[in-house]
Order: structure tokens, then C-alpha cells, then sequence
């Protein structure tokens, strides 16, 4: 997943909850800029800050070990 998917995700939920971006980054306690940046797939948020927002939408990340092939390594 990269920036721009992640700031889609966010983006469709927050709609889904009727929720504008003033209200979301005061929620979470982040800068609309910020926010609006995320939003685009621009920019390069603090891990703390996605996750916050994140959270404040009941989103969650989750990690996942890449299979490495002898080509890539």
C-alpha cells in the first residue's frame, strides 16, 4: 500500500462517517494541512500522526513480512 492508497482509505472513511477535515484533524488532534496532505498522498506524516488519525477513524495498520526472493536480495 502507498501514500496515495492510505490517503484514500482515510479520505472514504472519513466521508462514510460524515465527518469533514476540520473535525477530524481537531479529533485528532493534527493540523488541517496535515490532514488535507494525508488526504492528497502527499507529504510525509510522523508514523504518531497516521496512526492518531488512524485511530480516530477506528482504522487500524497492520505490518506484514515481505517474502524475499533470491533476485531481490
Amino acid at each position: 500500500m502507498n501514500q496515495k492508497e492510505i490517503g484514500t482509505c482515510i479520505k472514504e472513511r472519513r466521508k462514510h462517517l460524515g465527518v469533514n477535515q476540520q473535525t477530524l484533524a481537531d479529533l485528532a488532534g493534527v493540523g488541517i494541512n496535515t490532514l488535507v496532505a494525508i488526504e492528497r498522498g502527499e507529504g510525509n506524516p510522523q508514523l504518531v500522526t497516521l496512526l492518531t488519525i488512524l485511530n480516530t477513524l477506528g482504522l487500524q495498520m497492520d505490518l506484514k513480512v515481505k517474502t524475499l526472493t533470491y533476485e531481490t536480495v
